[in-house]
Protein backbone atom coordinates (compact mmCIF):
# COMPACT_ATOMS: atom_id res chain seq x y z
CA UNK A 1 0.00 0.00 0.00
CA UNK A 2 2.89 2.34 1.06
CA UNK A 3 4.36 1.59 -2.28
CA UNK A 4 1.41 2.64 -4.60
CA UNK A 5 0.55 5.29 -2.44
CA UNK A 6 4.09 6.98 -3.64
CA UNK A 7 3.69 6.25 -7.06
CA UNK A 8 0.35 7.50 -7.17
CA UNK A 9 1.62 10.70 -5.90
CA UNK A 10 5.02 10.27 -8.47
CA UNK A 11 2.41 9.95 -10.91
CA UNK A 12 0.19 12.64 -10.31
CA UNK A 13 2.97 15.63 -9.28
CA UNK A 14 6.52 14.05 -9.91
CA UNK A 15 7.56 15.48 -6.88
CA UNK A 16 10.43 14.05 -4.48
CA UNK A 17 10.85 14.88 -0.63
CA UNK A 18 13.92 16.65 0.18
CA UNK A 19 14.62 16.95 3.90
CA UNK A 20 14.74 19.54 5.84
CA UNK A 21 18.20 20.59 7.24
CA UNK A 22 20.67 23.86 8.04
CA UNK A 23 23.54 25.25 5.77
CA UNK A 24 24.24 28.34 7.38
CA UNK A 25 27.68 29.17 9.26
CA UNK A 26 29.61 32.18 10.59
CA UNK A 27 31.52 33.97 8.63
CA UNK A 28 34.50 36.31 10.07
CA UNK A 29 33.02 39.93 8.99
CA UNK A 30 30.29 41.61 6.76
CA UNK A 31 32.71 42.65 4.20
CA UNK A 32 34.51 39.06 4.07
CA UNK A 33 31.57 37.04 3.84
CA UNK A 34 32.01 35.55 0.60
CA UNK A 35 35.50 34.38 -0.97
CA UNK A 36 37.27 35.58 -3.40
CA UNK A 37 38.19 32.60 -5.76
CA UNK A 38 36.25 29.69 -6.80
CA UNK A 39 38.70 26.40 -6.52
CA UNK A 40 38.10 23.80 -9.04
CA UNK A 41 38.23 20.20 -8.92
CA UNK A 42 36.99 17.60 -11.19
CA UNK A 43 34.29 15.88 -10.01
CA UNK A 44 31.51 12.48 -11.40
CA UNK A 45 28.13 14.38 -12.61
CA UNK A 46 25.96 11.06 -13.44
CA UNK A 47 24.99 11.13 -17.41
CA UNK A 48 27.74 13.70 -17.80
CA UNK A 49 28.11 14.00 -21.80
CA UNK A 50 31.34 15.88 -21.14
CA UNK A 51 33.98 16.40 -17.99
CA UNK A 52 32.53 18.23 -15.59
CA UNK A 53 34.14 20.75 -12.68
CA UNK A 54 32.68 21.51 -9.07
CA UNK A 55 33.31 24.09 -7.14
CA UNK A 56 31.67 26.30 -4.18
CA UNK A 57 31.57 30.01 -3.14
CA UNK A 58 30.79 31.24 0.18
CA UNK A 59 28.38 34.57 0.13
CA UNK A 60 26.53 36.07 2.25
CA UNK A 61 22.76 34.78 3.87
CA UNK A 62 21.35 37.70 4.52
CA UNK A 63 22.32 40.96 2.26
CA UNK A 64 19.96 43.33 3.87
CA UNK A 65 21.91 43.00 7.09
CA UNK A 66 25.08 44.86 7.30
CA UNK A 67 26.23 43.74 10.60
CA UNK A 68 25.48 39.66 9.66
CA UNK A 69 28.62 37.30 9.08
CA UNK A 70 26.11 34.64 8.48
CA UNK A 71 26.88 32.87 4.81
CA UNK A 72 26.25 29.86 3.44
CA UNK A 73 27.89 27.62 0.47
CA UNK A 74 26.74 27.74 -3.26
CA UNK A 75 27.67 24.94 -5.18
CA UNK A 76 29.35 25.39 -8.45
CA UNK A 77 29.45 22.97 -12.10
CA UNK A 78 31.28 23.80 -15.05
CA UNK A 79 32.34 22.17 -18.36
CA UNK A 80 35.41 23.74 -19.56
CA UNK A 81 35.80 25.82 -22.77
CA UNK A 82 38.00 23.72 -25.35
CA UNK A 83 38.81 26.68 -27.53
CA UNK A 84 41.39 29.45 -27.25
CA UNK A 85 41.52 32.56 -26.28
CA UNK A 86 38.97 31.69 -23.18
CA UNK A 87 35.96 34.40 -23.44
CA UNK A 88 35.16 34.03 -19.70
CA UNK A 89 32.71 32.39 -18.17
CA UNK A 90 28.97 31.74 -19.00
CA UNK A 91 26.42 31.05 -16.39
CA UNK A 92 22.80 29.50 -16.72
CA UNK A 93 19.93 29.15 -15.02
CA UNK A 94 17.61 26.52 -16.67
CA UNK A 95 14.29 27.67 -15.26
CA UNK A 96 11.63 26.63 -12.24
CA UNK A 97 12.21 28.20 -10.02
CA UNK A 98 13.32 24.92 -7.85
CA UNK A 99 15.83 23.08 -10.69
CA UNK A 100 19.12 23.16 -9.41
CA UNK A 101 20.29 22.74 -13.09
CA UNK A 102 23.44 19.80 -12.40
CA UNK A 103 21.74 17.11 -14.84
CA UNK A 104 20.72 19.93 -17.10
CA UNK A 105 24.36 21.75 -17.83
CA UNK A 106 25.60 17.67 -17.56
CA UNK A 107 23.48 16.20 -20.14
CA UNK A 108 23.21 19.35 -22.58
CA UNK A 109 26.66 20.49 -21.83
CA UNK A 110 28.25 19.05 -25.01
CA UNK A 111 25.17 20.87 -27.32
CA UNK A 112 25.77 24.39 -25.28
CA UNK A 113 29.82 24.21 -25.60
CA UNK A 114 29.13 24.48 -29.42
CA UNK A 115 26.14 26.88 -29.93
CA UNK A 116 28.32 29.19 -27.13
CA UNK A 117 31.73 28.56 -29.69
CA UNK A 118 33.47 26.35 -27.52
CA UNK A 119 35.56 29.23 -25.79
CA UNK A 120 33.47 30.05 -22.88
CA UNK A 121 33.55 27.74 -19.56
CA UNK A 122 29.77 27.13 -19.00
CA UNK A 123 29.12 27.22 -14.75
CA UNK A 124 25.53 26.41 -13.14
CA UNK A 125 25.10 27.19 -9.85
CA UNK A 126 22.84 25.57 -7.36
CA UNK A 127 20.43 28.71 -6.35
CA UNK A 128 19.62 29.19 -3.00
CA UNK A 129 16.45 26.89 -1.58
CA UNK A 130 16.99 24.43 -4.51
CA UNK A 131 18.60 21.22 -2.81
CA UNK A 132 19.85 19.82 0.69
CA UNK A 133 23.10 21.79 0.64
CA UNK A 134 22.17 25.35 -0.50
CA UNK A 135 19.63 26.39 2.68
CA UNK A 136 16.71 23.63 1.40
CA UNK A 137 13.23 25.23 1.31
CA UNK A 138 10.99 22.11 2.55
CA UNK A 139 7.76 22.36 4.50
CA UNK A 140 7.03 18.99 5.49
CA UNK A 141 9.23 16.45 7.43
CA UNK A 142 7.92 13.45 5.97
CA UNK A 143 7.05 12.02 2.63
CA UNK A 144 3.87 11.20 3.84
CA UNK A 145 2.76 14.59 5.31
CA UNK A 146 4.26 16.02 1.51
CA UNK A 147 2.52 13.11 -0.28
CA UNK A 148 -1.25 14.09 1.29
CA UNK A 149 -0.52 17.75 0.52
CA UNK A 150 0.03 17.19 -3.05
CA UNK A 151 -2.98 14.38 -3.54
CA UNK A 152 -5.45 17.18 -3.10
CA UNK A 153 -4.38 19.37 -5.90
CA UNK A 154 -7.18 19.44 -8.74
CA UNK A 155 -7.56 21.29 -12.29
CA UNK A 156 -9.45 24.80 -11.66
CA UNK A 157 -12.57 23.43 -14.05
CA UNK A 158 -12.41 19.82 -12.77
CA UNK A 159 -15.47 20.09 -10.71
CA UNK A 160 -17.79 23.27 -9.49
CA UNK A 161 -16.29 23.25 -5.97
CA UNK A 162 -12.32 22.86 -7.54
CA UNK A 163 -11.75 26.61 -7.04
CA UNK A 164 -12.61 27.07 -3.43
CA UNK A 165 -10.62 23.49 -2.50
CA UNK A 166 -7.67 24.61 -3.96
CA UNK A 167 -8.03 27.63 -2.20
CA UNK A 168 -8.50 26.59 0.87
CA UNK A 169 -5.65 23.77 0.26
CA UNK A 170 -3.34 26.97 -0.50
CA UNK A 171 -4.04 28.60 2.70
CA UNK A 172 -2.90 24.93 4.33
CA UNK A 173 0.11 24.94 2.17
CA UNK A 174 0.94 28.78 3.42
CA UNK A 175 0.40 27.72 6.99
CA UNK A 176 2.45 25.08 6.90
CA UNK A 177 5.50 26.80 4.95
CA UNK A 178 5.59 29.43 7.06
CA UNK A 179 5.52 27.29 10.57
CA UNK A 180 8.69 25.40 8.68
CA UNK A 181 10.39 28.13 7.48
CA UNK A 182 9.98 31.37 9.12
CA UNK A 183 13.55 31.34 9.93
CA UNK A 184 15.40 31.28 6.74
CA UNK A 185 12.74 31.16 4.05
CA UNK A 186 12.88 34.71 3.46
CA UNK A 187 16.58 34.16 2.06
CA UNK A 188 15.69 32.42 -1.40
CA UNK A 189 14.49 35.24 -3.10
CA UNK A 190 14.85 35.80 -6.89
CA UNK A 191 16.95 39.44 -6.23
CA UNK A 192 19.10 37.57 -3.68
CA UNK A 193 20.19 34.90 -6.10
CA UNK A 194 20.75 38.05 -8.61
CA UNK A 195 23.26 39.36 -5.93
CA UNK A 196 24.90 35.59 -5.55
CA UNK A 197 25.58 35.81 -9.57
CA UNK A 198 27.25 38.83 -9.20
CA UNK A 199 29.40 37.40 -6.33
CA UNK A 200 30.36 34.64 -8.33
CA UNK A 201 31.16 37.17 -11.41
CA UNK A 202 33.58 38.39 -9.07
CA UNK A 203 34.76 35.36 -8.25
CA UNK A 204 35.68 34.14 -11.43
CA UNK A 205 38.14 36.95 -11.57
CA UNK A 206 37.55 37.48 -15.27
CA UNK A 207 36.25 40.97 -16.19
CA UNK A 208 33.31 41.81 -13.74
CA UNK A 209 30.80 41.16 -15.98
CA UNK A 210 27.97 38.92 -16.19
CA UNK A 211 27.70 36.66 -19.42
CA UNK A 212 24.50 34.46 -18.65
CA UNK A 213 21.67 32.29 -20.78
CA UNK A 214 18.73 31.96 -18.98
CA UNK A 215 15.71 29.77 -19.77
CA UNK A 216 12.13 30.25 -18.58
CA UNK A 217 12.26 31.31 -14.79
CA UNK A 218 15.84 31.89 -15.61
CA UNK A 219 15.12 34.88 -18.15
CA UNK A 220 13.18 36.56 -14.56
CA UNK A 221 15.88 36.06 -13.11
CA UNK A 222 18.67 37.23 -15.47
CA UNK A 223 15.72 40.14 -16.24
CA UNK A 224 15.82 40.94 -12.57
CA UNK A 225 19.81 41.04 -12.69
CA UNK A 226 19.99 43.19 -15.59
CA UNK A 227 17.66 45.25 -13.61
CA UNK A 228 19.48 45.81 -10.64
CA UNK A 229 23.14 45.64 -12.34
CA UNK A 230 22.60 47.25 -15.65
CA UNK A 231 26.05 47.91 -16.19
CA UNK A 232 27.86 44.72 -15.47
CA UNK A 233 26.02 42.66 -18.41
CA UNK A 234 27.80 41.58 -20.86
CA UNK A 235 26.37 39.00 -23.29
CA UNK A 236 23.24 38.11 -21.57
CA UNK A 237 20.29 35.69 -23.66
CA UNK A 238 16.64 35.80 -21.86
CA UNK A 239 15.75 32.03 -23.90
CA UNK A 240 11.42 31.25 -23.25
CA UNK A 241 10.82 34.71 -21.62
CA UNK A 242 8.66 34.98 -18.24
CA UNK A 243 6.70 38.12 -18.45
CA UNK A 244 8.05 40.11 -15.05
CA UNK A 245 5.67 42.54 -14.86
CA UNK A 246 3.39 39.82 -14.28
CA UNK A 247 5.26 37.55 -12.38
CA UNK A 248 6.05 40.15 -9.49
CA UNK A 249 2.46 40.96 -9.37
CA UNK A 250 0.89 37.48 -9.38
CA UNK A 251 -1.51 38.11 -12.20
CA UNK A 252 0.38 35.31 -14.74
CA UNK A 253 -1.92 35.38 -17.53
CA UNK A 254 -0.19 36.49 -20.49
CA UNK A 255 1.51 32.78 -20.34
CA UNK A 256 -0.96 31.09 -21.34
CA UNK A 257 -1.63 33.15 -24.61
CA UNK A 258 0.01 30.83 -27.51
CA UNK A 259 -0.87 26.84 -25.30
CA UNK A 260 -3.80 26.38 -27.70
CA UNK A 261 -1.67 27.41 -31.20
CA UNK A 262 0.72 24.74 -29.59
CA UNK A 263 -1.96 22.43 -28.88
CA UNK A 264 -3.39 22.77 -32.64
CA UNK A 265 0.69 21.88 -33.73
CA UNK A 266 0.17 19.10 -32.08
CA UNK A 267 -2.93 17.73 -33.36
CA UNK A 268 -1.96 19.12 -37.21
CA UNK A 269 1.70 17.58 -36.49
CA UNK A 270 -0.14 14.24 -35.45
CA UNK A 271 -2.57 13.66 -38.95
CA UNK A 272 0.69 14.92 -40.78
CA UNK A 273 2.72 12.11 -39.49
CA UNK A 274 0.25 8.85 -39.31
CA UNK A 275 3.02 6.05 -39.02
CA UNK A 276 4.52 7.82 -36.07
CA UNK A 277 0.77 9.08 -34.18
CA UNK A 278 -1.66 6.48 -34.03
CA UNK A 279 -3.88 8.92 -32.76
CA UNK A 280 -4.68 10.61 -36.48
CA UNK A 281 -6.73 7.82 -37.39
CA UNK A 282 -8.73 9.19 -40.12
CA UNK A 283 -9.22 12.51 -38.37
CA UNK A 284 -8.72 16.40 -39.85
CA UNK A 285 -6.56 18.41 -37.17
CA UNK A 286 -9.84 20.44 -35.97
CA UNK A 287 -11.54 17.13 -35.47
CA UNK A 288 -8.62 15.45 -33.74
CA UNK A 289 -8.30 18.67 -31.44
CA UNK A 290 -12.39 18.46 -30.71
CA UNK A 291 -11.90 14.51 -29.96
CA UNK A 292 -9.46 15.32 -27.50
CA UNK A 293 -10.87 18.20 -25.69
CA UNK A 294 -14.23 15.77 -25.83
CA UNK A 295 -12.12 13.23 -24.03
CA UNK A 296 -10.56 15.14 -21.06
CA UNK A 297 -14.43 16.48 -20.69
CA UNK A 298 -15.67 13.08 -20.72
CA UNK A 299 -12.89 12.33 -17.93
CA UNK A 300 -14.78 14.65 -15.47
CA UNK A 301 -17.63 12.46 -15.14
CA UNK A 302 -16.05 8.77 -16.52
CA UNK A 303 -11.94 8.46 -15.03
CA UNK A 304 -10.20 5.39 -15.89
CA UNK A 305 -9.12 3.09 -13.57
CA UNK A 306 -5.32 1.76 -14.68
CA UNK A 307 -3.51 -1.28 -13.36
CA UNK A 308 -0.04 -0.76 -13.35
CA UNK A 309 1.97 -4.31 -12.59
CA UNK A 310 3.25 -4.67 -9.15
CA UNK A 311 2.12 -1.23 -8.10
CA UNK A 312 -1.84 -2.23 -7.89
CA UNK A 313 -4.38 0.71 -9.82
CA UNK A 314 -4.32 4.90 -10.34
CA UNK A 315 -6.78 6.87 -12.06
CA UNK A 316 -6.48 8.77 -14.96
CA UNK A 317 -8.85 11.38 -15.07
CA UNK A 318 -9.40 15.12 -16.10
CA UNK A 319 -6.86 16.60 -13.99
CA UNK A 320 -3.83 14.29 -14.53
CA UNK A 321 -4.79 14.35 -18.19
CA UNK A 322 -4.76 18.25 -18.20
CA UNK A 323 -1.59 18.72 -16.65
CA UNK A 324 0.11 15.71 -18.78
CA UNK A 325 -0.95 17.53 -21.47
CA UNK A 326 0.60 20.89 -20.48
CA UNK A 327 3.37 18.72 -19.70
CA UNK A 328 4.11 17.36 -22.90
CA UNK A 329 3.33 20.97 -25.06
CA UNK A 330 6.98 21.82 -24.09
CA UNK A 331 8.63 19.23 -26.13
CA UNK A 332 7.75 18.51 -29.58
CA UNK A 333 10.38 15.48 -29.63
CA UNK A 334 8.29 13.57 -27.16
CA UNK A 335 4.94 14.11 -28.87
CA UNK A 336 5.05 10.77 -30.33
CA UNK A 337 5.29 8.92 -27.30
CA UNK A 338 2.57 10.72 -25.71
CA UNK A 339 0.27 10.48 -28.88
CA UNK A 340 0.63 6.38 -28.03
CA UNK A 341 -0.72 7.08 -24.94
CA UNK A 342 -3.61 9.39 -25.40
CA UNK A 343 -4.78 6.89 -28.24
CA UNK A 344 -4.70 4.07 -25.96
CA UNK A 345 -6.60 5.69 -23.55
CA UNK A 346 -8.98 6.79 -25.77
CA UNK A 347 -9.61 3.88 -27.55
CA UNK A 348 -9.49 1.66 -24.57
CA UNK A 349 -5.81 -0.45 -24.74
CA UNK A 350 -4.47 -0.56 -21.47
CA UNK A 351 -1.26 -1.62 -22.72
CA UNK A 352 0.42 1.95 -23.99
CA UNK A 353 -1.05 3.81 -21.17
CA UNK A 354 0.73 1.13 -18.82
CA UNK A 355 4.08 1.45 -20.65
CA UNK A 356 3.67 5.29 -20.27
CA UNK A 357 2.91 5.47 -16.66
CA UNK A 358 5.11 3.14 -16.10
CA UNK A 359 7.76 5.45 -17.78
CA UNK A 360 6.96 8.87 -15.84
CA UNK A 361 7.61 6.77 -12.03
CA UNK A 362 10.43 6.08 -13.87
CA UNK A 363 11.66 9.65 -14.08
CA UNK A 364 13.03 11.25 -10.54
CA UNK A 365 11.46 15.25 -10.25
CA UNK A 366 13.98 17.92 -11.23
CA UNK A 367 12.69 20.31 -8.26
CA UNK A 368 13.10 20.47 -4.80
CA UNK A 369 10.58 19.98 -2.14
CA UNK A 370 8.40 23.34 -1.98
CA UNK A 371 11.21 24.98 -3.33
CA UNK A 372 8.75 26.68 -6.42
CA UNK A 373 6.89 27.70 -3.53
CA UNK A 374 9.63 29.59 -1.44
CA UNK A 375 11.14 31.15 -4.15
CA UNK A 376 8.18 32.27 -6.23
CA UNK A 377 6.08 33.18 -3.76
CA UNK A 378 8.56 34.81 -1.46
CA UNK A 379 8.97 37.22 -4.69
CA UNK A 380 5.67 38.22 -4.87
CA UNK A 381 4.18 42.00 -4.39
CA UNK A 382 1.02 41.50 -4.03
CA UNK A 383 -0.94 39.30 -1.81
CA UNK A 384 -5.25 38.63 -1.75
CA UNK A 385 -7.40 37.69 0.83
CA UNK A 386 -10.30 36.34 -0.16
CA UNK A 387 -10.68 33.75 -3.18
CA UNK A 388 -12.39 36.47 -4.65
CA UNK A 389 -9.78 38.97 -5.50
CA UNK A 390 -7.83 36.16 -7.26
CA UNK A 391 -10.50 35.14 -9.36
CA UNK A 392 -10.15 37.64 -11.76
CA UNK A 393 -6.30 35.96 -12.41
CA UNK A 394 -7.58 32.29 -12.69
CA UNK A 395 -10.63 32.77 -15.07
CA UNK A 396 -8.39 34.98 -17.40
CA UNK A 397 -5.91 32.09 -17.15
CA UNK A 398 -9.33 29.54 -18.07
CA UNK A 399 -10.10 32.53 -20.59
CA UNK A 400 -6.58 32.41 -22.42
CA UNK A 401 -6.64 28.10 -22.97
CA UNK A 402 -9.64 26.09 -23.57
CA UNK A 403 -6.89 23.23 -23.24
CA UNK A 404 -4.44 24.05 -20.62
CA UNK A 405 -5.60 27.43 -18.91
CA UNK A 406 -7.15 25.78 -15.69
CA UNK A 407 -4.19 22.85 -15.11
CA UNK A 408 -2.15 25.43 -12.69
CA UNK A 409 -4.88 27.10 -10.64
CA UNK A 410 -2.98 26.35 -7.61
CA UNK A 411 -0.44 28.57 -8.30
CA UNK A 412 -1.59 31.93 -7.70
CA UNK A 413 -3.71 30.57 -5.14
CA UNK A 414 -0.05 29.20 -3.28
CA UNK A 415 1.25 32.97 -4.00
CA UNK A 416 -1.71 35.02 -2.92
CA UNK A 417 -1.78 33.72 0.86
CA UNK A 418 2.14 33.17 0.87
CA UNK A 419 3.39 34.51 4.44
CA UNK A 420 7.21 34.78 3.83
CA UNK A 421 8.06 37.34 1.95
CA UNK A 422 11.78 37.22 0.44
CA UNK A 423 13.88 40.09 2.80
CA UNK A 424 14.65 41.78 -0.66
CA UNK A 425 12.04 41.62 -3.62
CA UNK A 426 12.42 43.56 -7.24
CA UNK A 427 10.24 46.45 -7.04
CA UNK A 428 11.26 48.89 -9.42
CA UNK A 429 10.56 48.71 -13.48
CA UNK A 430 12.20 46.70 -16.41
CA UNK A 431 13.42 49.84 -18.15
CA UNK A 432 17.38 50.10 -18.07
CA UNK A 433 19.59 50.71 -20.68
CA UNK A 434 22.74 47.66 -19.89
CA UNK A 435 25.88 47.70 -20.50
CA UNK A 436 26.11 45.98 -23.64
CA UNK A 437 22.73 44.88 -25.64
CA UNK A 438 20.25 41.98 -24.46
CA UNK A 439 19.45 38.93 -27.43
CA UNK A 440 15.92 37.97 -26.08
CA UNK A 441 14.73 34.66 -27.72
CA UNK A 442 11.16 33.59 -27.86
CA UNK A 443 8.96 30.55 -29.82
CA UNK A 444 6.55 31.18 -31.99
CA UNK A 445 4.77 28.58 -30.48
CA UNK A 446 5.67 28.49 -26.98
CA UNK A 447 3.15 26.76 -24.25
CA UNK A 448 4.05 28.90 -21.40
CA UNK A 449 5.86 31.42 -22.38
CA UNK A 450 4.65 33.17 -25.66
CA UNK A 451 6.43 35.47 -27.60
CA UNK A 452 4.66 38.48 -26.60
CA UNK A 453 6.22 38.10 -23.43
CA UNK A 454 9.47 38.34 -25.52
CA UNK A 455 8.74 41.53 -26.65
CA UNK A 456 7.18 42.85 -24.10
CA UNK A 457 10.78 42.37 -22.11
CA UNK A 458 12.60 43.47 -24.82
CA UNK A 459 10.67 46.72 -25.22
CA UNK A 460 12.16 47.47 -21.35
CA UNK A 461 15.79 46.59 -22.56
CA UNK A 462 17.24 49.51 -24.56
CA UNK A 463 18.98 48.54 -27.40
CA UNK A 464 17.73 44.98 -26.98
CA UNK A 465 16.82 42.36 -30.18
CA UNK A 466 13.98 39.99 -29.98
CA UNK A 467 14.99 36.56 -32.35
CA UNK A 468 11.77 34.95 -33.24
CA UNK A 469 12.27 31.09 -33.31
CA UNK A 470 10.01 29.65 -35.26
CA UNK A 471 9.24 26.75 -33.65
CA UNK A 472 6.75 24.91 -31.27
CA UNK A 473 8.00 24.29 -27.27
CA UNK A 474 9.51 25.95 -24.75
CA UNK A 475 12.89 27.84 -25.38
CA UNK A 476 14.59 27.72 -28.23
CA UNK A 477 16.08 24.44 -26.94
CA UNK A 478 12.99 22.62 -27.70
CA UNK A 479 13.62 22.39 -31.83
CA UNK A 480 17.19 22.88 -33.17
CA UNK A 481 17.68 26.08 -35.90
CA UNK A 482 20.53 26.07 -37.43
CA UNK A 483 19.82 29.91 -37.43
CA UNK A 484 19.10 30.22 -34.12
CA UNK A 485 22.71 28.18 -33.29
CA UNK A 486 24.91 30.38 -35.70
CA UNK A 487 22.92 33.74 -34.16
CA UNK A 488 23.82 32.45 -30.60
CA UNK A 489 27.55 31.94 -31.51
CA UNK A 490 28.13 34.67 -32.92
CA UNK A 491 26.41 36.99 -29.95
CA UNK A 492 28.68 34.90 -27.52
CA UNK A 493 31.77 35.09 -29.37
CA UNK A 494 31.92 38.10 -31.21
CA UNK A 495 28.77 40.32 -29.40
CA UNK A 496 26.89 40.28 -33.12
CA UNK A 497 22.90 40.54 -32.45
CA UNK A 498 20.66 39.49 -34.94
CA UNK A 499 19.09 42.00 -37.06
CA UNK A 500 15.73 43.49 -35.44
CA UNK A 501 12.58 41.06 -36.97
CA UNK A 502 14.66 37.93 -37.54
CA UNK A 503 12.94 34.96 -37.61
CA UNK A 504 14.80 31.76 -37.70
CA UNK A 505 13.12 28.55 -39.49
CA UNK A 506 13.13 24.71 -37.94
CA UNK A 507 13.69 22.00 -40.30
CA UNK A 508 12.48 19.36 -37.44
CA UNK A 509 9.41 17.50 -38.14
CA UNK A 510 7.16 18.14 -35.41
CA UNK A 511 6.88 14.01 -34.98
CA UNK A 512 10.09 13.11 -35.58
CA UNK A 513 10.53 12.07 -32.37
CA UNK A 514 14.07 14.22 -32.05
CA UNK A 515 14.61 17.59 -31.01
CA UNK A 516 17.37 17.99 -34.26
CA UNK A 517 20.33 18.83 -32.21
CA UNK A 518 22.41 15.86 -34.16
CA UNK A 519 22.42 18.06 -37.32
CA UNK A 520 23.67 20.86 -35.43
CA UNK A 521 26.33 18.86 -34.08
CA UNK A 522 26.93 17.76 -37.73
CA UNK A 523 27.25 21.13 -39.06
CA UNK A 524 29.51 22.08 -36.59
CA UNK A 525 31.47 19.17 -36.35
CA UNK A 526 32.21 19.78 -40.19
CA UNK A 527 33.60 22.95 -39.33
CA UNK A 528 35.83 21.41 -36.95
CA UNK A 529 34.57 23.13 -34.03
CA UNK A 530 32.18 20.08 -32.35
CA UNK A 531 33.18 17.98 -29.37
CA UNK A 532 30.80 15.06 -28.94
CA UNK A 533 27.73 13.12 -30.75
CA UNK A 534 24.87 11.49 -29.46
CA UNK A 535 21.70 9.73 -31.28
CA UNK A 536 18.55 10.65 -31.85
CA UNK A 537 17.67 7.87 -28.44
CA UNK A 538 19.35 9.67 -26.37
CA UNK A 539 18.47 12.79 -27.07
CA UNK A 540 14.75 12.59 -27.16
CA UNK A 541 15.30 11.18 -23.48
CA UNK A 542 17.35 14.95 -22.56
CA UNK A 543 14.48 16.76 -24.21
CA UNK A 544 12.06 15.10 -21.65
CA UNK A 545 14.55 15.70 -18.81
CA UNK A 546 15.44 19.22 -19.49
CA UNK A 547 12.18 20.43 -20.81
CA UNK A 548 10.24 18.94 -18.76
CA UNK A 549 8.14 21.52 -16.95
CA UNK A 550 9.80 23.36 -14.67
CA UNK A 551 6.88 23.78 -11.65
CA UNK A 552 6.99 27.38 -11.75
CA UNK A 553 4.00 27.18 -14.23
CA UNK A 554 2.64 23.81 -13.73
CA UNK A 555 2.86 22.84 -10.15
CA UNK A 556 4.18 19.28 -10.71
Amino acid sequence: MARLFTAVVQLFLLTTAVAQATYVRQGSSHRSRSQTKIAWRACDVEGAAVPVECGSLSVPLDYTAEDSNATLNLELFKVPAVNSPSKGSILFNFGGPGDTGIADLALFGDVLRVLTGGYHDLVVFVPRGTDNNTLPFSCYSTAVERTIAQLSLAAGNSSDVAAGRNWANAQILADTCYVAQNETGAFVGTSFVARDMMRIVDALGEDGLLRYWGFSYGTLLGATAAAMFPDRMDKVILDGVVNPHEYYQNREVEMFTDTDKVFAGFCSGCVADPARCPLARNHTAASLEEAILSFMYHLKYNPIAVHIPDLGGTLVEYTLLRQLTLNNLYAPSIWPAFATFLDGLMSGDMGPVIAYITSLLSQPSPVAAEALQGIKCGDVLVRSPTLEDILPVVEGRHRASKVAGDAADHVPMWCAQWQIDAKERYRGDFRVRTRNPVLVIGNTYDPVTPLAAARNVSAGLEGSVVLQHDGYGHSSLAQASLCTAMAIRAYFVNGTLPEPGTVCDVHVPLFAGTDGFDEILKHFENGGNATAKRDSTDRSGLARRLLAPKPFFMGI
